[in-house]
């Protein structure tokens, strides 16, 4: 079937990824474009997503700044989709790519995750295809339990077409999907737990904010990619496992997030938390 089309009963669906990139980071400006082997670090992260075993178009969402312009060249490189919108209404940006695409499912990855693991991508589809009528949204951080890094959230284009007509708080417009989760009235929600019963949310930092993030990510790489392109989850914990100097190179970051700046306007979170818990 065309890219992104899965036969569901008598209905075609669309399945989206939509990737948010800009270079213009606070805290790293560039990191979507720093090299990892050879090639740019969202290069390496698309090439993960185009891993995964189900059936999905990849697009990269950038602003309209001339600084953005890289990004498109780099997706046209990739022979990946671009879309362009605006800088700072994040949620905008993700709806109308979606909606240009002509999405029925979409998917929210965020380009600070270059060592997502493609099977946990899956996992999460899975779990919402399985019965796709009985949610609006399914994550794998609502709680999270996997390493941080290995972010899925998946809605149907409903959800956001909704959530796009209602959010109006500049930390929903910015971060795409807090209205879904923070009104749980509104929306049917289900998340996907770490199936090894463990949590390294908060203690496992596989995301890139940081120059010790890109330290890290880029040992990581040098370490695995070379006698295994498709290295998973486990093989980055093993290898952490066997050597900790890696571990420790951006381990002050771990469980840095951005719900701290918010603990007072996030129903989903309680005073002194740094974790969100949904249901």
């Amino acid at each position: 079937m065309p890219d992104g089309l899965k036969q569901q009963g008598s209905m075609a669906v669309k399945t989206v990824i939509v990737v948010q990139a800009r270079m213009s980071s606070s805290r790293l400006p560039g990191k979507v474009m720093k090299p990892i082997l050879g090639k740019t670090l969202l290069y390496r992260m698309i090439e993960r997503l185009r891993m995964i075993r189900s059936e999905a178009q990849i697009i990269i969402a950038t602003s309209q700044e001339s600084a953005d312009d890289m990004i498109e060249q780099e997706a046209s490189a990739m022979d990946v989709a671009c879309f362009r919108g605006s800088l700072d209404n994040l949620l905008d940006r993700h709806y109308q790519a979606a909606r240009q695409a002509g999405a029925s499912v979409v998917l929210k990855i965020p380009s600070d995750c270059p060592l997502i693991d493609p099977a946990i991508i899956d996992e999460a589809l899975d779990f919402y295809f399985t019965d796709p009528e009985k949610y609006d949204y399914v994550s794998n951080l609502h709680p999270a339990t996997f390493p941080d890094g290995n972010d899925v959230e998946i809605m149907t284009m409903d959800c956001l077409e909704k959530t796009w007509h209602e959010a109006k708080r500049p930390l929903e417009l910015e971060h795409t999907t807090p209205y879904i989760w923070e009104n749980q009235d509104k929306f049917r929600i289900g998340n996907v737990l770490w199936n090894t019963g463990k949590d390294y949310s908060m203690s496992h930092r596989f995301t890139i904010d940081y120059e010790e993030d890109y330290q890290f990510i880029k040992h990581v790489f040098e370490e695995l990619y070379p006698g295994n392109p498709a290295f998973t989850c486990a093989d980055i914990l093993n290898l952490l496992e066997e050597k900790p100097g890696i571990y420790n190179i951006n381990a002050r970051h771990a469980g840095v997030n951005w719900y701290r700046n918010h603990l007072d306007e996030l129903k989903t979170i309680s005073s002194g938390q740094t974790k969100l818990t949904v249901g």
